[in-house]
């Protein structure tokens, strides 16, 4: 799977989702411009030790993020869309792509992308959840679609034993 975040400018967010990248084998695509410096203390503190672990791709823009994957399908994840995200069937070599926090994915690019465009539901006139926490719940449950291939099926105690 692959995450793309668009413009991005938090970088506690970004550390964030690079952390969870890491942990589920996703690539991590950032579009330029960023509202930080990737070698900022406070995304590498957000994404711990996980950063150096991360495969991360950087672009000048969405036009050569698009030049550079002819062909690829891009989900578009925008509070704006008709559809939610849990009603489309996810591919193991999807994009899945976010805006940044202040004002989301430029509606030009949505309308281009409008049948792949999906939201998170959510109640009452919130505009939209933490920038990480949605592409968690997106990504898993675009995993959750493939299976979860090659990931831990359980876990385990540290001190004790679930047979206990």
């Amino acid at each position: 799977m692959n995450i793309v975040l668009h413009q991005p400018e938090i970088p506690q967010n970004t550390g964030n989702i690079g952390r969870t990248c890491v942990a589920t084998g996703t690539s991590l695509h950032l579009i330029r411009p960023l509202g930080f410096d990737t070698s900022d203390k406070t995304l590498k503190r957000a994404g711990m030790d996980y950063w150096k672990d991360l495969d991360v791709h950087y672009y000048d823009n969405f036009e050569d993020f698009v030049s550079r994957h002819p062909g690829c399908r891009i989900i578009m994840a925008t509070t704006k869309a008709r559809r939610t995200y849990d009603s489309i069937d996810y591919r193991p070599d999807d994009y899945i792509m976010f805006g940044s926090e202040g004002s989301g994915i430029p509606e030009e690019i949505l309308l281009k992308y409008k049948e792949n465009c999906v939201r998170i539901p959510m109640i009452g006139s919130y505009r939209s959840l933490n920038l990480s926490n949605s592409v968690a719940i997106v990504l898993y449950e675009a995993l959750r679609q493939q299976g979860f291939d090659g990931f831990v099926t359980r876990g385990s105690l540290h001190r004790h034993d679930w047979s206990e």
